[in-house]
Parts: C-alpha cells; sequence; structure tokens
C-alpha cells in the first residue's frame, strides 16, 4: 500500500510540475518563442555534433551553456508574474470587502477632477484578490477614501504621485503600487504605462482599476483584460456599482 502512495504522490508532483512549465511556457508570446529558440538550438547542437562539425558544435556548445542565465534575464518579468499570478490566486478572501456608497462618490469626483486637469492616475479596487503583496512594496496608508486625498496623491511632482492607488473598502490602503506590465496585443500598442499596468494586474486578479491618461485625460475602466472607456460620471458610478455590491 505504501509503494502505490509513493507511486501515486510521485506521479502527482510531476503532474504539478509540467503543468506549471506548460502553463508558463504558453503564458506569453515572448515565452513562447524562447521556448522555440531553445529547442531549435538543440536539434542544431544535436545535427551539428552527429555530423562532426567540430567549431559550430563548440560554439552551439557554449551558448548552450548560457542558455539558463539568458533565459532568466529575458523573462524575469514573465516568471515574475506567472508566481505573482499563482500567489494572488491563492490569496483570495471569502468574503470581499466593499466600499460604501460615499467612497464610491469620493472615487468619481477625484477621477472627473483629475481628467478634467490632464492629471495621470492609477486606482485599483480591490474584491476577492489581495493585493497585499503589491502594497507591502508600496507606501502603506490606511486612510479614508476622499476627493483630496487621491488628487493629492496624483498631484505632479509630489512624493506619491507615481504608481498606483490600492482601494480595500472604505480606505486607501497604500500609494505608490507597481504592477507587471502586461503583454497583450488586443489594444492599441501605443498606449501607455499606466494602462498596460492596470491590464496587468487585472490578468492576475479580479480587482477594478480606473486609469486616467496623462495625455488626453481619457478615463479608462479596466476588468478581467478588458478596458472600456468611460468619460462621464454616469458610466463611473454604472461600472463601481456593479463591480462594488
Amino acid at each position: 500500500m505504501t509503494d502505490w502512495l509513493l507511486i501515486l504522490l510521485d506521479g502527482y508532483i510531476v503532474w504539478m510540475i509540467v503543468f506549471f512549465l506548460l502553463s508558463f511556457f504558453l503564458s506569453s508570446k515572448r515565452v513562447f518563442r524562447m521556448l522555440l529558440f531553445i529547442i531549435f538550438l538543440y536539434l542544431i547542437t544535436f545535427g551539428a555534433e552527429k555530423l562532426g562539425l567540430t567549431i559550430s558544435a563548440t560554439i552551439l556548445g557554449y551558448i548552450k551553456e548560457w542558455i539558463p542565465l539568458i533565459f532568466v534575464v529575458i523573462l524575469s518579468p514573465d516568471i515574475r508574474k506567472s508566481f505573482e499570478s499563482a500567489f494572488v490566486i491563492d490569496s483570495k478572501r471569502d468574503v470581499a470587502t466593499m466600499g460604501s456608497a460615499e467612497t464610491k462618490q469620493q472615487i468619481v469626483e477625484a477621477v472627473t477632477y483629475l481628467s478634467s486637469q490632464n492629471i495621470g492616475a492609477l486606482i485599483t479596487v480591490e474584491k476577492h484578490s489581495s493585493l497585499d503583496q503589491y502594497a507591502e512594496r508600496a507606501i502603506i496608508m490606511n486612510s479614508q477614501v476622499s476627493k483630496e486625498l487621491l488628487i493629492n496623491i496624483f498631484t505632479p511632482l509630489t512624493p506619491l504621485h507615481d504608481g498606483a492607488v490600492i482601494i480595500r473598502g472604505d480606505t486607501i490602503r497604500c500609494a505608490g503600487a507597481y504592477y507587471v506590465l502586461s503583454e497583450t496585443t488586443k489594444h492599441d500598442k501605443t498606449m501607455g504605462s499606466r494602462h498596460r499596468a492596470a491590464l496587468g494586474i487585472s490578468e492576475v486578479s479580479d480587482s477594478l482599476t480606473i486609469v486616467v491618461s496623462e495625455e488626453t485625460g481619457t478615463i479608462s475602466i479596466v476588468i478581467e483584460g478588458i478596458m472600456l472607456k468611460a468619460n462621464d460620471k454616469e458610466k463611473i458610478y454604472e461600472y463601481l456599482n456593479m463591480f462594488m455590491k
């Protein structure tokens, strides 16, 4: 009986490793292209050795030795994103802490003002997925949500204007949070880092993020990898009400 348990445990561990590797290598085009390159490199090296191409085989052998380091350097953002995605999924709370009607109003008022002044902003509202891993690397605030505080945070040349604000319930959990940028090609390739950051966090959590463009003042709502324009108060309220119910 013990032997069967060990075989099952061994098989389960192997399955988990294979599943993680497949998920990682298929997670983005860059990772997939890197995998194809590695396979191609090993095939060419094998062919060179079999044909007795000494110089080619030697050079390819040196390249093979450096492949792990090259792999880590080039794909470090993807590796980090994969681990963060797994961590966020495991950190889901049973009950979401949603903000009050007053909190929604303060967010909408702040966002519309920032938009009117062409001040860039990135505001993420938590749901079930905990974003503490990002908050811990940012400036912890735990302050009540208010229009004035949000405007002050994103005012240019102030210490906290870079990065994202994370809101949990009626509280600004932190400011200056940074996310892994999305590599999706579904949207305009010229979009800025704020929009790509918003897409990135929406791909690994069930949060909603509001983005204000610094160039145009346009407001976007990002959720589950989808970006929607919301350039009036009614639209923003509508999305927040659907999300924060």
